[in-house]
């Protein structure tokens, strides 16, 4: 193959990879966001003044593909948040009516966090939340004894994020942008 066959071939794959909307993103990270949206047919890098990943259906290819979400890590919105050891990342998901599709714990150095916030049950929790939600540790998310800095670092973490997000990017009903 000649210098200019292999520039061809990797400017095309390039250009490809750009328009799916995956520039930029891990295997692992294309697994989390597709655990948050199945449905997805494809996501855009991190990107905005709140940092986000937009979530496409349809052709991704196309002109102006259609968001129906976004995704984003907590500590890229609510960096402050700490709990027992440290920030807990999490990779969140949300609608554009501002209900939580789910949550995926990227990183933490809690030293319960093995059976509190890595649990699947604990992370369901927040599988259809709305933002407007109280998210309260024993009323609407599950409160996990010997865990409580982590669980409620957590929530908030999750609540507050989320709520900024949904603010920066969603149209209120009623309204338009």
């Amino acid at each position: 193959m000649t210098k200019v066959s292999v520039l061809a071939a990797a400017c095309v794959l390039g250009a490809a990879v750009v328009v799916s909307g995956q520039a930029g993103l891990d295997s692992r990270t294309q697994s989390q966001l597709k655990s948050l949206f199945p449905q997805a047919s494809g996501f855009s890098a991190k990107s905005g003044d709140v940092p986000t990943f937009k979530v496409y259906s349809g052709d991704p290819k196309a002109a102006n593909p259609t968001v129906i979400g976004y995704a984003f890590y907590t500590t890229d919105i609510q960096p402050l948040e700490r709990a027992y050891d440290g920030p807990i990342k999490w990779l969140v998901g949300m609608d554009l009516q501002g209900v939580l599709t789910g949550v995926v714990l990227v990183e933490h150095k809690e030293p319960y966090g093995n059976f509190s916030i890595e649990t699947g049950g604990f992370q369901a929790t927040f599988r259809d939340k709305n933002i407007k939600d109280a998210f309260k540790v024993g009323d609407d998310i599950d409160a996990i004894s010997r865990a409580t800095v982590s669980v409620t670092s957590s929530a908030r973490a999750i609540r507050n994020s989320a709520r900024r997000v949904a603010r920066a990017l969603l149209t209120p009903p009623g309204e338009s942008r």
